[in-house]
């Protein structure tokens, strides 16, 4: 992190979620608490449930923030916002800084944007579906709305053919068969009916009190609900809306009715209300983190490559057997992973970055019968090795999650899920031999096996 570090209260957040445990600690900033699994309410739509239930398939999806904060290399847009977590390195004084972040649409001009080259090395990254920041917190706009000129659409970018970016990214997307989700920000620090510049901005709510202002929250309400309708009339068929900012609920704008309208025009849309219990968070989001037990509700952990959301210079990213184990653990556990890639302000995917997505997808390629379509079995977690079933009720796999740099073991062990008949190595599709004593499995590794996460198939 450049010029913002992000203190304790995120690692202080995520010790407080028994139900969550973090991937590494280093890689926390804030993140936002998960619902109680006991809550989760059931979608009564049909086209919902079906929706939900392909979505579940997928198991594999990219989360793109890009935006203000990707031109400074910040973490997100959250240097604005004046909480005593938030430590400023640029400017001492928060209005200069303020005023330096919004000043960013002037020089934001990402003259490689090439969406097409997004969705391609995504799809070959075997990723199944994709959830795109059309708005963060800070209210900045990467589509063309007609309700504000603090866009991509205006500034330098304007004079660009692709200046709507959301369409362009949209597009690119369904092209190449993702199902596509538009993450969009509740709360807008730039709105005036947000923080109004009457008074000052102590915190990430609204600045004022509505029942004093109605006249103001009723402005914000219209203005969110004008976007959200922008967005799911004139960019395509939406399958996910992914709500962000958990302090404003969505019974605050109206959500209820807008997603009967949005429905009409997107049918079975997911809804993704986050962290607001109830039956307009379709599914749960666990951030930077995966729960500790399995859960058989839908859920999605959202997991950065690197250590932040959006574009970081200099960042260290996992390595892709990092993200093959993470992704094992979310499957076998019964949810699906969105995996953070921030592009670069000049609108560009790193090259480093791209090995890595390669990688992973290289390896899916070849073992993603462990991972695509598959549904949970009752005992799923032994050591390092993960367990997934295929929906024929006959089939199990195995998945041994290798640490990084570790070599190819000899042998692979595990308890209960007892084999029958042959076991084939996915990687290969070859024969492996096993021998089971008691309650305990062992698998002999072929000698050249390949050092990296191995799935097999019985």
């Amino acid at each position: 992190m450049r010029n913002i570090k992000l203190l304790g209260i995120g690692l202080a957040l995520m010790a407080s979620l028994p139900m969550v445990k973090a991937q590494e600690k280093s890689d926390q900033s804030f993140v936002h608490q998960q619902s109680e699994a006991a809550d989760y309410v059931w979608p009564e739509s049909p086209q919902v449930m079906q929706k939900l239930k392909h979505w579940q398939d997928q198991k594999f999806g990219v989360l793109m923030h890009w935006g203000l904060y990707s031109q400074a290399g910040i973490v997100e847009s959250w240097s604005i916002c004046s909480e005593d977590w938030i430590r400023r390195e640029r400017y001492n004084n928060y209005e200069q800084d303020k005023q330096w972040y919004w000043s960013l649409k002037d020089t934001l001009n990402p003259v490689k944007f090439n969406p097409d080259l997004w969705a391609d090395v995504m799809k070959k990254a075997g990723m199944k579906y994709m959830i795109f920041t059309t708005k963060h917190h800070d209210g900045f706009c990467m589509f063309d709305s007609k309700y504000t000129d603090f866009s991509i659409a205006h500034g330098p970018f304007a004079n660009n053919p692709r200046k709507n970016v959301a369409k362009e990214v949209f597009d690119a997307y369904r092209k190449k068969d993702f199902m596509i989700g538009c993450y969009f920000s509740k709360p807008d620090w730039h709105s005036e009916w947000f923080w109004n510049p009457y008074y000052a901005t102590p915190r990430r709510g609204i600045n004022y009190k509505p029942g004093q202002h109605p006249d103001w929250w009723r402005n914000y309400v219209k203005y969110t609900q004008n976007q959200l309708g922008e967005l799911t009339t004139d960019y395509g068929n939406i399958d996910i809306l992914w709500l962000d900012g958990g302090w404003i609920t969505g019974e605050q704008i109206g959500l209820d009715s807008l997603l009967v309208e949005a429905r009409k025009r997107n049918p079975g849309m997911i809804s993704v209300d986050r962290t607001i219990r109830g039956k307009n968070e379709n599914y749960q989001t666990p951030e930077q983190g995966i729960p500790a037990k399995q859960l058989n509700i839908p859920w999605e952990s959202c997991i950065t490559l690197s250590h932040a959301w959006g574009y970081i210079p200099g960042a260290k990213f996992k390595s892709a057997s990092k993200v093959v184990g993470i992704l094992s653990e979310i499957v076998a556990k019964g949810g699906c992973l969105a995996l953070g890639v921030g592009p670069t302000p000049e609108g560009t995917i790193q090259e480093e970055e791209q090995k890595i997505l390669l990688q992973i997808g290289d390896w899916l390629k070849r073992n993603g019968a462990a991972i695509y379509s598959t549904v949970t079995t009752p005992h799923y977690n032994d050591g390092k090795v993960w367990f997934t079933a295929g929906k024929d009720g006959k089939t199990l796999y195995a998945i041994y999650a290798t640490e990084d740099n570790e070599k190819t073991p000899t042998t692979v062990t595990w308890t209960t899920n007892i084999p029958k008949g042959k076991m084939t190595l996915l990687n290969n599709g070859k024969k492996v031999k096993y021998a089971v004593k008691g309650n305990q499995v062992t698998v002999q590794i072929p000698a050249g096996t390949k050092a990296e996460p191995l799935a097999f198939k019985f």
